[in-house]
């Protein structure tokens, strides 16, 4: 189903791709049912001078996410180009304005604020390192990391290329942090702060602050059940763009370990001036941005 919507007192349009599949049963997961793209017609007319050239645009983005899907066809100059991507875009001076444009198809999962959820199913990217946030884009869109919610969100014909990435990833380092994230139950406290200290500090620092320079990601604050979903993808080597200095260091890790340390990481508190206040809403994003992730499809 494709249907086109404009949003009350806006010049909005959202096509939203609905794509079911029933054979084999599990492949609806993995193929990310909902693809919502979302765009400004303001842009888009800006760029495109004829109806039928903003249409064209459109179907063609929403073509690359269904090719870009698990089991499509996969663009292979996506595959060639994307591995270089990360170096180019961080090369790039940033522009944060056409970030938020960009960051408007972010929207759908990670919210206008980047907070994410404590639930866990999308992760707070809020105040992220640039570094890491392009890293992480590249790798998804070379499939160096799996993805497959996302990827659809990310290949070049809907995101852009590497100034695009550039862009957008300047503009979620400088969104504030929740300060109301997730955590652990708080029960095994002190073995998780002796295992961050032995096995963690080194990389991402004493506060969980990580390292920009080496694209070691900021997990300070993050949601726990996200922190051990992903910690324990790295320990078993289903999220193959890990550190492999990392990947042996945890292997031995048992399951009171990964919830000990990551529930410590989790009450890591980020300076107080990179923290919104309780409820804030991202004033670059009307209201009506909010409450479509397809929460349903969450593993990431």
């Amino acid at each position: 189903m494709v249907s086109f919507r404009i949003a009350p007192g806006s010049l909005k349009v959202c096509l939203i791709i609905c794509l079911s599949v029933g054979n084999p049963p599990n492949l609806g997961l993995h193929l990310a049912p909902l693809i919502f793209f979302t765009t400004e017609l303001a842009a888009l007319r800006t760029r495109f001078r004829s109806r039928s050239l903003i249409r064209k645009q459109l179907l063609n983005g929403a073509l690359a996410a269904i090719l870009a899907l698990p089991g499509g066809v996969v663009l292979a100059d996506n595959a060639e180009i994307a591995g270089r991507e990360s170096e180019e875009a961080l090369a790039k001076t940033p522009d944060t304005e056409n970030g938020r444009k960009v960051y408007t198809i972010c929207t759908v999962c990670h919210s206008p604020e980047g907070w994410g959820g404590a639930n866990g199913v999308y992760p707070q990217i809020a105040g992220q390192h640039r570094s890491v946030v392009i890293k992480q884009l590249a790798d998804i869109r070379a499939r160096n990391r799996d993805n497959p919610t996302m990827r659809p969100f990310a290949v070049p014909q809907l995101m852009g290329g590497a100034q695009e990435m550039a862009d957008v990833a300047a503009y979620i380092e400088q969104l504030p942090m929740t300060p109301q994230n997730g955590v652990g139950s708080g029960r095994d406290l002190a073995h998780g702060e002796r295992l961050y200290k032995d096995n963690c500090v080194e990389c991402h620092g004493e506060r969980g602050e990580g390292n920009a320079a080496e694209h070691v990601p900021l997990i300070q604050g993050q949601h726990y059940r996200y922190l051990v979903r992903q910690f324990d993808w790295i320990r078993i080597g289903k999220r193959r763009n890990a550190d492999p200095k990392m990947v042996k260091q945890i292997r031995g890790f048992s399951g009171r370990d990964v919830a000990a340390v990551m529930d410590y990481v989790s009450r890591i508190q980020p300076p107080a001036e990179r923290l919104g206040k309780p409820g804030w809403h991202n004033p670059d994003f009307p209201k009506y941005y909010r409450g479509y992730a397809p929460e349903q499809y969450m593993r990431r």
